[in-house]
Order: C-alpha cells, then sequence, then structure tokens
C-alpha cells in the first residue's frame, strides 16, 4: 500500500480496545433533544455504518464527534484519548476526518490542487511560503490519493467540470489527506448513479484494513456492502445494533424503513 496511507499504521495501532468510544452522549438544541444517551464503541479498523431516517440524528451524531456541535452531554474517546472538550482542528490533527452531505470544495480550482490543499492543511509545513517541488512528498502524496479515487484521468480538470459522482470521490480523496487513523463518511452516495455507486463501494472497500470509518447512508444496499457492523437510529436514539445480516432481515428494521415504526 502506498506511502500516503501507511505512515500512520502503527498510530491505528496503538493497543487500545476501541478507536471510538462514545459514553451517554447527548445533545439539545433548546428544548429539542437531537441526540439522547449514545453510547457506540467502533474497534481499530472497523467499519460500520449509521442507518435511520431523516431526523434520525445521524449527522448530529457526526457533529458531535468532530466537534462542530460539541455535545451537550458524555465524554467522547479517541484511541483512548478524551477529546469531548477538544476543538475540531484538534481533533482533525489526531487523525479523525470527515466528508459532509454537502460538497466543500474549491470549484474554481483542480483536482490536484483540491487534494494537495487538503494534504498541505495537515501537515507539519502547512504554513511555509515556499513553493513545492516536483519531488515535494505532499506532492507524491496528493498524485497517490488522486490515484486512488480513479480521478487521475482529470488531475488537471477544475472541480466546476466534473460531474457529481466525481465530486464526491474527490471529498474521498482529500479525507485521506495525511494519513487518518480514523473517517466519518456522511451520505458519500447520495445523488449517485448506478455506476458510481458501484465505483463508490470498491474504494470503501479497498481502503487499507487498518482504517476504520462509520458511514451514514440513506442506501441500504450501499452501506450494507461496506460495513462489518451496523447501528439503527431513531428519533436520536440507538434503535438497535447488529450485523449487516442481522440488520436486513430484521422485522422491526423494516417496518422503520417502510415507514410503519412507531414515531
Amino acid at each position: 500500500m502506498n506511502a500516503a496511507l501507511t505512515e500512520n499504521r502503527a498510530l491505528s495501532s496503538t493497543g487500545t480496545e476501541f478507536a471510538l468510544e462514545l459514553k451517554n452522549i447527548s445533545k439539545l438544541f433548546g428544548a429539542l433533544a437531537a441526540l439522547e444517551d449514545i453510547s457506540m464503541s467502533v474497534r481499530p479498523g472497523e467499519r460500520r455504518a449509521v442507518l435511520g431516517s431523516n431526523g434520525a440524528g445521524k449527522t448530529t451524531l457526526f457533529n458531535c464527534i468532530t466537534g462542530d456541535f460539541p455535545a451537550t452531554t458524555g465524554s467522547i474517546k479517541f484511541f483512548g484519548e478524551d477529546i469531548s472538550e477538544f476543538p475540531s482542528h484538534e481533533r482533525i490533527r489526531r487523525g479523525l476526518r470527515r466528508t459532509y452531505q454537502i460538497s466543500q470544495l474549491f470549484p474554481a480550482l483542480s483536482v490536484f490542487d483540491n487534494v494537495y490543499i487538503a494534504c498541505r492543511g495537515v501537515s507539519t509545513g502547512r504554513f511555509s511560503f515556499i513553493r513545492p517541488r516536483a519531488k515535494d512528498a505532499l506532492m507524491s502524496s496528493t498524485d497517490e490519493l488522486v490515484q486512488i479515487v480513479n480521478l487521475h484521468d482529470v488531475r488537471n480538470t477544475p472541480v466546476a467540470e466534473l460531474s457529481y459522482g466525481q465530486q464526491r470521490q474527490l471529498e474521498i480523496a482529500m479525507a485521506l489527506a495525511g494519513a487518518p487513523r480514523f473517517i466519518l463518511f456522511d451520505e458519500p452516495a447520495a445523488g449517485l448513479s448506478p455506476t458510481e455507486r458501484a465505483d463508490l463501494v470498491t474504494i470503501l472497500t479497498e481502503l487499507p484494513s487498518h482504517m476504520g470509518f462509520i458511514i451514514i447512508e440513506h442506501d441500504m444496499d450501499v452501506a450494507l456492502r461496506v460495513a462489518e457492523s451496523v447501528t439503527m437510529m431513531h428519533n436520536g436514539r440507538i434503535f438497535k445494533n447488529g450485523t449487516p445480516e442481522e440488520i436486513e432481515n430484521d422485522v422491526e428494521v423494516q417496518a422503520l424503513y417502510l415507514g410503519n415504526a412507531d414515531e
């Protein structure tokens, strides 16, 4: 596997039992409880899907994990370190990454430049004004990430000219910058064609085995193909945990997705 994704392998295998550990997480917006008493543990290298209907609290959960909207109560540990009070940038520095439902790209810049900026942003030399050379390590890492998400043929194309599916692939490349230890994917298959969804599944399943992730996804077919464990959410609470097979065949889960579950 290329250097860009293996340099933090040792950090991802620190001997801690869990990569991510949430205990009694709740998030209040005034009188509204968006999350209530969420506890979840994810092992290093584990791939988990978090499923649920709109309003279940999935994205709010991601916001609490990343520090975008800190939890009202509860604690979060990342590879054994309590990050509950850390700002977002400190969580990123420790190897936590995420993608968003709405693309956050630089449309006037090329694919390569977008990925390079992401790599530069998490590097120790991010404040340097020295112009990078062709053999600069970050340039090499950028090129490797562009290839991983199958965008090498459009590496010099402005992002504004990419298809929507290619933009989502670019977001994944940017999330991989700096060899993260754990990634949160927020509905990466939304708006993709069947062919693009198949490409997404390939990209996610071919990530290094030590790199764990949680994926929020409405498309159960995509989610269940890339995950080894599943957490169902409903009305801000954990509704059920299980393997992909257990969740797919669960009568209560089927009722929830068909809209027959009690609100």
